[in-house]
């Protein structure tokens, strides 16, 4: 139990940490250039202390898992906090690199025509390719294989152009990567060893007020009574990966791939859904604003509602649900 809350503590304290490093500039003068300087070099550390929150807090989830088991009302208390705590999380993290990027001066050279870290002319496409090189090159390490990518582009505002939004690349990358590492593994360990893949299809669609993207596979799906879990941060499908700096970075293993990939999509009023058909495969779909105008930030706020939301207990089901495990056939069948 002191082993899991030091995992909860230390972020605690690194947070402490942090907001002091902000309030030293209280009474600085923002005039200075060397204030100026000096303000981003901390935002910079501050940033870099808090690399690694992510996998922490995973560790302690996971190892409160194993001493304390589940229960739905922990769960849910769970998957509240931390939805608000990663939301907040990706909002402060935005605000440092766009104002870290545009007070230092320097352009990136993959991307020249970004305004810090939004790309006025985000190409969709190329964010998609990029993710499933990157998803590729990490399945090949651990399968050998790796299935290809069929894309498609529907633009029906500008059929001959290839689509493009105001968007933060990273932020679609990073749910593009955790689909394809998703759809990848599914893929292959769906398949025979040796057989041809089927690939990862990708159609991305933009119309008057949405733009999509539907990643589908052939990974076999995944039951609809577990459907609910997958977006659960007490819950993966993949082994325990092992926090060893040294060993290659898991393919999956703390599953929270999908339900911080939502939050990304959510921060600009987006969603990530899922649609599986067991024995076939899935379908990842992502739904993001297609007008600047209409892509605003959702922060979590404190309140009395919010707070309520850690007080609920768990009541009687008003449904009879006999059990949400499937019955073993074989033994009904002997018992018979």
């Amino acid at each position: 139990m002191l082993e899991i809350k030091s995992y909860f503590f230390c972020c605690l304290l690194r947070y402490i940490q942090s907001l002091m490093d902000i309030l030293e500039f209280l009474e600085k003068s923002p005039d200075e250039q060397s204030v100026l300087e000096e303000f981003v070099n901390a935002l910079v550390n501050i940033r870099n202390r808090h690399n690694d929150v992510v996998p922490t807090m995973a560790q302690g989830v996971i190892e409160y898992k194993e001493v304390f088991g589940q229960d739905p009302v922990t769960s849910q208390n769970i998957q509240y906090f931390l939805d608000r705590f990663y939301l907040s999380r990706i909002s402060i993290r935005m605000l440092i690199n766009q104002h870290t990027l545009v007070f230092d001066g320097a352009t990136n050279p993959v991307h020249p025509n970004t305004i810090g870290s939004i790309d006025p002319h985000c190409q969709v496409a190329e964010v998609v390719k990029d993710a499933y090189e990157s998803a590729k090159m990490l399945c090949d390490q651990y399968y050998l294989s790796s299935p290809d990518l069929v894309l498609q582009e529907l633009n029906t505002n500008n059929r001959n152009q290839p689509i493009n939004i105001v968007y933060v690349p990273s932020h679609l990358y990073h749910m593009l990567f955790e689909l394809f590492k998703n759809a990848m593994r599914a893929t292959i360990e769906n398949n025979k060893e040796g057989s041809n893949l089927p690939p990862i299809q990708v159609m991305v669609a933009i119309g008057g007020e949405d733009l999509t993207i539907k990643m589908s596979d052939r990974g076999g799906g995944v039951p609809f009574r577990k459907m609910e879990n997958l977006f659960s941060y007490m819950y993966s499908t993949a082994p325990k990966p092992q926090m060893d700096d040294k060993q290659r970075a898991p393919l999956a293993g703390f599953g929270y791939g999908l339900p911080i990939s939502r939050l990304y999509a959510k921060y600009f009023q987006g969603d990530l859904q899922l649609y599986s058909m067991e024995g076939h495969g899935t379908d990842a779909v992502i739904h993001l604003k297609a007008l600047s105008t209409d892509s605003v930030e959702r922060l979590p706020v404190f309140n009395k509602t919010a707070r309520r939301n850690y007080e609920v207990t768990q009541g009687a089901d008003d449904w009879c649900v006999p059990s949400r495990e499937p019955l073993d056939l074989a033994v009904f069948r002997l018992a018979k």
